[in-house]
């Protein structure tokens, strides 16, 4: 078992910028991909971005330039760094691990974080 504890949400002005940050703890993360999704209220949970066991990162395209995905194996942790934030970006953001390769498939994500508010508002 795997467990995912979120950190760094907040309330943030377009424009802004914060940290997200994922602990894991539990049994080996050794090989597991990694995940960031987010779930506006009413909305289905979709893909922001993804990062493999090796460093390989995707990203949604209404993320891409603006949010950075990154993993420390040793400390077990996987951060995301979301610059010039919009409105539409306000959600509840989710870390996930895949035991698999790196995927943008809920399905496809065995272990889940219980999730974190991050709202973009002036």
């Amino acid at each position: 078992q795997v467990q995912l504890v979120e950190s760094g949400g907040g309330l943030v002005q377009p424009g802004g910028s914060l940290r997200l940050s994922c602990a894991a703890s539990g049994r080996t993360f050794s090989g597991y991909a990694m995940g960031w999704f987010r779930q506006a209220p009413g909305q289905q949970r979709t893909f922001v971005a993804a990062i493999s066991w090796s460093g390989s990162t995707d990203y949604a395209d209404s993320v891409k330039g603006r949010f950075t995905i990154s993993r420390d194996n040793a400390k077990n942790t996987v951060d995301l760094q979301m610059n010039s934030l919009k409105p539409e970006d306000t959600a509840v953001y989710y870390c996930a691990a895949d035991p698999g390769g790196r995927s943008r498939y809920v399905a496809e994500y065995r272990y889940w974080g219980q999730g974190t508010q991050v709202t973009v508002s002036s």
